[in-house]
């Protein structure tokens, strides 16, 4: 046990950091504790977790991708446009899931062959995925989606929860055995550790990058179709600014932004923090402009407790 919380220090704080949360916020209103606004803070972090799950793989790489909120209007604008044509809410799914592989291999690719930087690359593409959305809807959100569709991807399985938030858990785990059991996932690591050694060592590293930017989009396009059922409406406008969301999420949970560490659970418990701090802000009457300055603030620490924790490592592997 004493292993394990010194493997998973980094998560351990963040549960920390989640208790007195709750505590502070339910001292200070306690409906913040009551069953209903728990389940608000799970759902939010739904969104937020899938899309940050998604980019926590690319993370680890060293890379970064600013398109995910761009992705997820986009995949929501078609996928509520088949869902409202009449097709199975199945198919739909499929299909979401394929748009969103398609997208992040297309960045992929524009990383490892056409070799910009993830940055430049990521930002161009977020600009023309939000473009599409709005060409393809002429800017406005699409209507009356079906209940057929609602109930398949944001039902109530069971009382206090929803379709939505088993398909979070339910992704997370496959994430994390991708990272953490598969050959792709030692490789992912790798690279992010040095990616010229690894590429020494015979790994297909270009591969592998364009294969985590795919997959890891499956998430955010989960996020757009789950998005399209909370609401009923297929948005052009919806996920703007909310790649600060995800990339909140995965540095909160502990993942590097230099690369070579992270972790799943890290970014799920990391998107439940986030989540609950903004729904505790809201409860106290916090002025809605302000949760960008909490965002942002966010950030900046999460990355600061990052370097702090790397610099007393190594001062510790020195000594």
């Amino acid at each position: 046990m004493p292993k394990f919380f010194k493997k998973n220090s980094r998560e351990m704080s963040v549960v920390v950091a989640i208790v007195v949360m709750f505590v502070f916020f339910g001292i200070a209103d306690p409906i913040y504790v009551s069953t209903n606004n728990v389940r608000d803070i799970i759902e939010q972090a739904t969104i937020y977790g899938l899309m940050g799950i998604g980019i926590t793989g690319v993370i680890i790489t060293g890379a970064i991708d600013l398109s995910v909120g761009s992705t997820l209007a986009l995949v929501g604008v078609l996928v509520a446009k088949m869902a409202v044509n009449g097709v199975d809410p199945l198919i739909c799914l499929i299909l979401g899931l394929i748009f969103g592989l398609i997208f992040g291999a297309i960045n992929g690719i524009l990383v490892t062959k056409v070799k910009l930087q993830p940055f430049i690359a990521t930002m161009g593409t977020m600009s023309v995925y939000r473009g599409l959305a709005y060409v393809f809807t002429n800017g406005y959100p699409i209507l009356n989606i079906p209940q057929s569709y609602r109930r398949f991807i944001d039902g109530q399985l069971f009382p206090f929860v929803r379709v939505s938030v088993l398909i979070f858990f339910l992704f997370a785990l496959v994430m994390h055995i991708l990272l953490s059991k598969t050959r792709l996932g030692t490789h992912i690591y790798a690279i992010g550790g040095n990616v010229e050694a690894t590429r020494l060592s015979g790994v297909r590293v270009e591969f592998n990058q364009t294969a985590i930017f795919a997959l890891g989009m499956c998430g955010t396009a989960l996020a757009a179709m789950i998005q399209v059922g909370k609401l009923g409406t297929g948005d052009p406008t919806t996920g703007n600014g909310w790649e600060l969301n995800a990339i909140a999420a995965t540095a909160i949970g502990g993942t590097s932004m230099a690369g070579g560490r992270g972790s799943i659970f890290g970014t799920v418990l990391g998107a439940i923090l986030f989540a609950g701090l903004k729904v505790g802000l809201i409860v106290l009457g916090v002025d809605t402009f302000y949760q960008f300055i909490a965002t942002g603030l966010v950030i900046i620490l999460a990355a600061a407790i990052e370097v702090m924790q790397t610099n007393v490592s190594s001062k510790a592997k020195k000594a």
